[in-house]
């Protein structure tokens, strides 16, 4: 049985972000992940949006650790090496109803902290955005675009660097709790022992909560649909379009998005599902994503569109009310050291380095706190994309390793030093996902078409790797099952 101070069940943006914050401290810590890598929930299938805090009521925890997150991004961004850019956002009015929406949107985010808002016509939306529907926009400068998934596994790399241990594919099944703190059972069938107990189990929060006997929270799972459009429309957009939200609704509507790789996305849509694993694409909503995309912007064209993707929100509101409700992060008084974190759904992706900070805070209520001597603040043996550097530093980087001049995806220009550098990933993820995340290989134009066989014939020449005993994504998504002549 393993012991730790501190237990994280969860290993999406936020259990990562607060992993990596306790990870400073001479503090044991652990996490445990269900599915086999890190951020293979939520955490990599949004907008990727750093939002900037004009959407949520003064006073409450999401205003406040939006805006303390918003500004938070830019510097650890700057330490794990993650891409960041802080475009700004336009958020359209249609009718005087969005005119009217604009104006409380705007108040609210002042009464929040939110810097430099503006509404504007629409001669300088414009200027902004040419040619952007509407006749009146709000203008957050503030607005950013992150890599999500980046993100998340750049915090999980960098804790492991200081010293957390991440257990994967570790389904918790039971939980119970002791004098000392909980013993928390696993589906391999690996026990854990902890003083401390953290729930940032995102869809699934509601069920760990059920494992110590608090009833009062259900997760309700609602569906984000998006469809992905080719390059050729990158800088198209400038800045973040997004309609003026409708009361009554389940997110912030759908909306074109840039991506800090140079894609435009389109969505989400909102639908609640049953279950917590209902990523399904559907043919009415992707037929909807096209037609309110091109409105937005109509330069899109049908041969733009080159894949769907959705995502869930663990949303505790049910489908009759819809809306938001607050963020739950607490130290339980009923059950001493479990720490409950229920329904982050967005902006929970700008909030999680501010969440982290205030986890910290319940956890020393519980622990000392003594630092450590030698941190490690930044990220380290990361070169970044070898596609974004100077020719005179890939020359150098080539003449150093020759497998940084061999191309593995056409598409992304993804080298095989960067493919074996995803597959020896510092987890120890066994993933096609994984590797696709971490070395951005298969999400071109034709989606690994060209480079999933090269990759596939690496993992068997270079690491002995049997194709068959590699998954998708999951335990139970096999890419391979046997061998045909």
């Amino acid at each position: 049985m393993t012991a730790y101070d501190v237990l994280i069940i969860g290993a999406g943006v936020v259990g990562n972000a607060i992993a990596r914050e306790l990870s400073r401290y001479r503090l044991k810590v652990g996490v445990l992940e269900k599915e086999l890598d890190v951020g293979m929930g939520t955490s990599s299938r949004n907008s990727g949006v750093l939002h900037s805090g004009i959407h949520y009521t003064p006073g409450t925890l999401r205003a406040k650790l939006n805006v303390q997150g918003n500004e938070m991004m830019k510097g650890l961004c700057r330490d794990l090496k993650v891409k960041i850019d802080y475009i700004g956002k336009l958020t359209v009015a249609q009718d005087q109803v969005d005119i009217d929406t604009l104006e409380s949107l705007k108040a609210q985010g002042e009464t929040n902290g939110v810097p430099g808002l503006e509404i504007i016509d629409r001669d300088r939306m414009e200027q902004i955005q040419p040619g952007v529907g509407g006749i009146r926009a709000l203008h957050s400068p503030t607005t950013g675009i992150i890599c999500p998934y980046g993100l998340t596994m750049a915090l999980a790399d960098n804790a492991h660097e200081n010293g957390v241990r991440f257990h994967l594919g570790a389904k918790v099944t039971g939980i119970s709790k002791t004098e000392n703190g909980f013993t928390v059972q696993t589906d391999e069938g690996g026990s854990f022992e902890s003083k401390l107990l953290i729930n940032a189990a995102g869809l699934y929060s509601d069920a760990i909560c059920r494992m110590l006997g608090l009833t009062e929270y259900t997760i309700y799972p609602c569906r984000g649909e998006y469809l992905i459009l080719d390059k050729r429309l990158n800088g198209s957009l400038k800045v973040l379009v997004y309609p003026a939200p409708r009361k009554g609704g389940a997110g912030l509507g759908i909306h074109l998005t840039n991506t800090v790789d140079g894609n435009i996305l389109i969505g989400p849509s909102n639908e609640y599902v049953d279950r917590a694993d209902d990523y399904a694409c559907t043919a009415d909503i992707i037929d909807q994503l096209k037609k309110e995309g091109r409105e937005l912007l109509p330069a899109i064209s049908t041969s733009d569109f080159i894949r769907g993707f959705s995502g869930l929100r663990p949303k505790q509101t049910p489908p009759a009310i819809k809306g938001f409700k607050e963020f739950v992060i607490e130290a339980r008084k009923d059950i001493p050291g479990f720490i409950n974190l229920v329904g982050i759904e967005s902006p929970g992706l700008t909030c999680s380095p501010a969440i982290a900070l205030m986890v910290r805070e319940l956890v020393a209520e519980h622990l000392p706190l003594e630092e450590k001597d030698h941190f490690i603040s930044e990220r380290q043996g990361f070169p970044g994309s070898f596609d974004d550097l100077p020719e005179e530093e890939k020359a150098d980087l080539v003449a150093q390793d020759p497998d940084y001049g061999e191309i593995v995806c056409r598409c992304e220009h993804i080298t095989k030093r960067e493919i074996l550098d995803a597959i020896e990933n510092p987890l120890g993820s066994k993933t096609l996902a994984g590797i696709k995340y971490r070395a951005r290989a298969m999400m071109g134009r034709c989606q690994g078409g060209f480079c999933m066989p090269r990759i596939v014939q690496i993992l068997e020449q270079d690491f002995g790797y049997r194709p068959e005993d590699y998954r998708l994504y999951s335990r139970d998504s096999y890419l391979f099952t046997g061998r045909v002549r």
